[in-house]
C-alpha cells in the first residue's frame, strides 16, 4: 500500500509558544511513525512581514534544533527550510495563474495581518495563500495537520489544485485537513478567551518553548483565573480551564484526574503546580537544543540532506506541472 504524505511548516519568526508544542510539534512526533513526513522551516512566508535578516538566519536554526530536541527524527522525516527548495516558490507563480483575487482578498490571515501591519500590505501577504498551497501541492501531500480554525488554507489548496486539474488534466493529489483532536487548545494566560500567540504584545500572555523556569512559573503565577476558588473546568470559566487544560497536557492526564488532584488546593498551589510541570517537561527540550546549536556542522548537514530530498520529490510534481502548462523544456 502506497505510503500516505504529511506536510506541515512552521515560520521561524520568533520562539514558538507551548500552543505550538502541544498543538503542532508533538503530533509531529508521533505522525512521522505513521507517514510520510515533510516538515518545513517556512522562511520565505516570514518575509510577508518585516525581518531583521541576521535574527531571521538565527531564528531559522534555533527552530531547526528546537524540531530536532523536540523529538523529530531526521531518518524518519524530510525537515528542511523552506527557501531551499526553489520549487516552491516557482510552483506558486504557475498556482497564481488559477488563483482569484478576490479568493486572496477573503482570506482571514489577509485582512488579519493587514490590519497589524497597515504600514506594510504587500503583495505576498496577499499571495501567502497560494505560497501555501504550493507548499502543500509539491509533495502530492495527503494531509495537513491543522487545527479545526486553520483548515481555510488546507480548503483553498484543494480548490487550486481541482482547478488546474480541470483545466490541465489530473495533476494535484486533493490534499485533507487532518484534524488533531488529542491536542488541547491553548489560549492566552492574560486573555483566556483568544488562542495564546508567540506575536502577542503582553510576554505574560504566552510561554516561550524557551523561557527559562523562573519565567514559567513567574508568568503562571500571573495567569488570569476568577473570583471563584474551586479548580474546575466549567462553561464560562476560561482561565481556570485553560490552565487545566495546560495542566493536563503536560502531565499526561485526563481533565477528571487533574481536577481530583487540586480538589480543595487553592489557586496559588495549583497555578504554581501548573507551571512546574511545564518548566519539567521544557527543561530537557532546552538542553537538547542547547547542545544541537553548538554542533553547527551537524545542524547544517540535517538541513542540507532534508533539502536535497525535499527538492527530488518536488522537482517530479514541478516537471509534471510545467509539461501540462507547456513550458518547453526542449528535446
Amino acid at each position: 500500500m502506497e505510503e500516505k504524505i504529511i506536510y506541515s511548516a512552521a515560520q521561524p519568526s520568533g520562539n514558538l509558544t507551548i500552543g505550538n508544542y502541544v498543538g503542532a510539534i508533538r503530533n509531529w512526533v508521533r505522525l512521522q511513525s505513521e507517514y510520510r513526513c515533510f516538515f518545513a522551516i517556512a522562511d520565505m512566508h516570514a518575509i510577508t512581514v518585516k525581518q531583521e535578516p541576521a535574527e531571521l538566519r538565527r531564528h531559522t536554526l534555533e527552530l531547526a534544533a528546537l524540531y530536532l530536541a523536540c523529538g523529530l527524527d531526521p531518518s524518519r522525516c524530510v525537515l528542511y527550510v523552506q527557501s531551499q527548495v526553489p520549487q516552491h516558490a516557482e510552483l506558486c507563480w504557475v498556482l497564481n495563474t488559477v488563483t482569484y483575487v478576490g479568493e486572496m482578498e477573503r482570506m482571514t490571515q489577509f485582512k488579519d495581518k493587514s490590519r497589524r501591519h497597515a504600514d506594510n500590505i504587500n503583495m505576498g501577504l496577499m499571495d501567502y495563500p497560494v505560497l501555501m498551497a504550493a507548499d502543500i501541492l509539491l509533495y502530492q501531500t495527503d494531509y495537513v495537520p491543522v487545527g479545526v480554525d486553520q483548515t481555510q488554507h488546507v480548503e483553498i489548496a484543494r480548490d487550486i489544485a481541482l482547478r488546474f486539474n480541470n483545466r490541465y488534466s489530473e495533476t494535484f493529489r486533493l490534499p485533507q485537513a487532518l484534524i488533531v483532536k488529542n491536542g488541547a487548545k491553548i489560549m492566552s494566560l492574560q486573555e483566556p478567551e483568544k488562542k495564546m500567540s508567540k506575536s502577542d504584545e503582553n510576554p505574560n500572555a504566552f510561554v516561550s518553548l524557551l523561557d527559562d523556569r523562573d519565567t514559567v512559573l513567574r508568568k503562571f503565577r500571573r495567569a488570569v483565573t476568577d473570583s471563584d476558588n474551586r479548580i474546575v473546568s466549567e462553561e464560562g470559566r476560561a482561565g481556570i480551564s485553560n490552565l487545566l487544560a495546560i495542566y493536563c497536557a503536560f502531565a499526561n492526564c485526563t481533565l477528571q484526574e487533574a481536577e481530583k488532584t487540586f480538589e480543595g488546593r487553592g489557586y496559588g498551589e495549583f497555578k504554581t503546580a501548573v507551571g512546574e510541570t511545564v518548566a519539567n517537561v521544557l527543561a530537557p527540550v532546552q538542553a537538547e537544543q542547547k547542545r544541537l546549536l553548538a554542533d553547527r556542522k551537524y545542524l547544517d548537514g540535517i538541513l542540507a540532506e532534508g533539502a536535497e530530498t525535499a527538492r527530488r520529490a518536488a522537482q517530479r510534481t514541478l516537471s509534471k506541472v510545467y509539461r501540462k502548462v507547456g513550458f518547453y523544456r526542449g528535446e
